[in-house]
């Protein structure tokens, strides 16, 4: 498996898949040809259907910038894509093309180069299932967290040291901004409004679900806005974990080194998602990005509160199992609705989660490993209208405002 630094990324929304992904193949394919004075970039599958809503061609454009570029919406090719996130970059030097290149944003702002290997990340982790990670912790009798600082070297706290801020700034930015999200949904942002909205007589268990959801609405309200968020594994599901680890620090004043504990715990169950099945939205649906960081959340809560190998094990899996055939279905491709809403839930489940595993891990018959590989091959069979196509559910009844 790749490093966890490939999976935290500090960057800008409303979409890792069709904003930080592209660009970043923009970049690369540029920066193969220095010569050209003009690009064309054909956009299928997903990215064709959405990528207007996700502001695809602009994240493209501005990284080929200043040279001439036409992004074109392609729609689904004659023949099955390598990725339903597929972009076709043309290069041009005086009328004539000078270099092509087929490159697959596949969730996370990760890209793959048709063709080119040499371009993969290397790979540090040998271990690739949780049952051979758990086993291998158990017989060493070290946490999970011990062995993810071992395996990512020297720097990985001062890693998470800016992870950790950058979420913290992204949750505090979605609580001090006003106002109605760009994009034609007239969606307001709400998270200050859940966050100021106490009541003398709360009950401790309403305000811990009014603070957790006021801080995720907050951390999406941001990527649907364009700002700075962390992939965790997605900008779309970029404010589940952030928000309960928030709120568990400030509640119950856990010092950062537990909170990086949790963070790197959360990040490799999200690494072993995306190695063995997927983290985007437009491969397997919502299951893929708001299930993943729901099982990170709920892992990393487990981690922060110190309980052991089955439940955190139990927590990751139950959190994953009830998202399974979660649909992916953007009103006007845009990160708004249902995706910003659908993060406050996750959360609140995560912390569910951690609740179950307290009292139920003995009882557990799934692994985590068979969750994930349930949720792959039902992603796999999910119709195409509801995998980030807004061509089904939501966005094929809710219309933007007259």
């Amino acid at each position: 498996m790749e490093s966890l630094r490939e999976l935290y990324k500090i960057g800008r929304g409303p979409s890792s898949s069709h904003t930080m992904g592209p660009a970043k193949a923009a970049q690369l394919f540029k920066s193969l040809y220095p010569g050209a004075d003009a690009f064309r970039v054909d956009l299928f599958g997903s990215l064709s259907a959405t990528g207007k809503g996700h502001k695809t061609d602009v994240a493209i454009k501005d990284e080929l910038s200043p040279a001439e570029t036409e992004v074109r919406f392609a729609g689904l090719p004659d023949k099955p894509l390598e990725h339903e996130n597929t972009m076709d970059f043309y290069a041009i030097q005086n009328g004539r093309q000078i270099g092509y290149a087929r490159i697959l944003s596949v969730g996370g702002g990760e890209i793959r180069v048709v063709g080119k290997p040499q371009f993969d990340k290397p790979q540090i982790y040998t271990e690739q299932s949780f049952a051979r990670i758990s086993a291998l912790c158990a017989s060493r009798n070290i946490r999970l967290s011990d062995y993810v600082f071992e395996m990512e070297g020297d720097g990985f706290r001062a890693y998470l040291h800016d992870i950790w801020r950058a979420m913290k700034q992204s949750i505090l930015d979605g609580l001090t901004t006003n106002g109605v999200l760009d994009g034609g949904l007239g969606v307001e942002r709400k998270a200050q409004l859940l966050y100021q909205q106490s009541h003398i007589d709360e009950s401790e268990i309403t305000k811990e679900n009014r603070l957790v959801c006021a801080y995720a609405f907050a951390a999406s309200e941001q990527n649907a806005g364009g700002g700075i968020v962390v992939t965790a594994p997605t900008c779309g599901s970029c404010a589940v974990l952030p928000s309960v680890l928030k709120y568990m620090q400030d509640k119950r004043r856990f010092s950062d080194d537990d909170i990086y504990r949790a963070l790197a715990v959360g990040g490799l169950i999200g690494n072993l998602v995306k190695t063995n099945a997927s983290i985007s939205g437009a491969e397997c649906g919502c299951q893929a990005e708001i299930g993943t960081a729901c099982s990170m959340a709920a892992a990393a809560l487990c981690e922060l509160f110190g309980m052991g190998l089955g439940q955190i094990e139990y927590a990751a899996e139950v959190a994953m199992e009830h998202m399974l055939g979660l649909t992916c279905d953007p009103v006007c491709g845009l990160v708004q609705i249902p995706c910003i809403e659908r993060n406050a839930v996750a959360a609140m489940r995560a912390i569910n989660a951690l609740s179950l595993a307290n009292f139920l891990s003995n009882t557990r018959r799934v692994s985590f490993d068979t969750v994930v590989a349930t949720m792959y091959r039902t992603g796999k069979d999910i119709s195409a209208r509801y995998k980030e196509t807004s061509q089904g559910g939501l966005a094929a009844f809710v219309k933007p405002k007259q």
